[in-house]
């Protein structure tokens, strides 16, 4: 059977966004042609001004279209306070949940030698620079619970220490309304390593 070669080129292309197999990627590509040509030309028309314009901020490595982002250039972020975060998408996260007002930096990705990953390609260089002013008191890092998280962070709380600059990390344990008996192992391992003295 043969199909427009036009075609299968849009399917491969949505099949390279993560977590969209062949199947869903034919979906979209029929949904889009069958049903929403206009959609497809509003996003083809995003995502082309979004891969030229969109690049990244000079002080946090977040994604910007100025060479400062909006919270980097606002004057009412807590200054001493800066959020050490893997992607965009977790800077996103912390921001919508929590009401954190301090800054941020972005990894962009975490150390793992394997994959030829390391404090440069991390923007270390930058971070460093930015402690070294000593405007940043505490360095709050925000990497993910996996092994190559947790030796991001340890690099980052050396690196802190290095500036005078105390390193805090995020909580990791039970989750709140969670039950004992449903949680992993290492989670559970985890939380009851890192137990806390009850003060009050």
């Amino acid at each position: 059977m043969s199909t427009s070669p036009l075609l299968e080129q849009l399917i491969e292309a949505l099949r390279g966004l993560p977590g969209v197999g062949p199947k869903s990627a034919q979906r979209m590509a029929y949904h889009l042609l069958e049903r929403n040509r206009e959609g497809g030309l509003r996003l083809a028309a995003a995502l082309k001004e979004a891969v030229e314009r969109v690049g990244h901020c000079q002080q946090c490595r977040d994604f910007s279209e100025d060479k400062l982002c909006a919270t980097c250039a606002s004057g009412s972020r807590e200054r001493g306070l800066l959020c050490a975060v893997e992607s965009p998408a977790d800077r996103r996260v912390i921001e919508h949940a929590t009401g954190y007002r301090g800054l941020y930096f972005v990894l962009q990705g975490r150390l793992s030698p394997l994959d030829g990953i390391g404090p440069r390609e991390l923007g270390l260089d930058l971070l460093a620079r930015r402690l070294a002013e000593g405007e940043v008191k505490e360095l709050i890092i925000a990497t993910n619970p996996t092994v190559e998280g947790e030796a991001t962070a340890h690099y980052l709380a050396q690196l802190a220490r290095q500036f005078d600059v105390r390193p805090s990390r995020l909580a990791h344990g039970v989750p709140l309304g969670g039950e004992l008996e449903y949680v992993d192992r290492g989670t559970l391992a985890h939380a009851f390593g890192s137990r806390q003295e009850i003060t009050s």
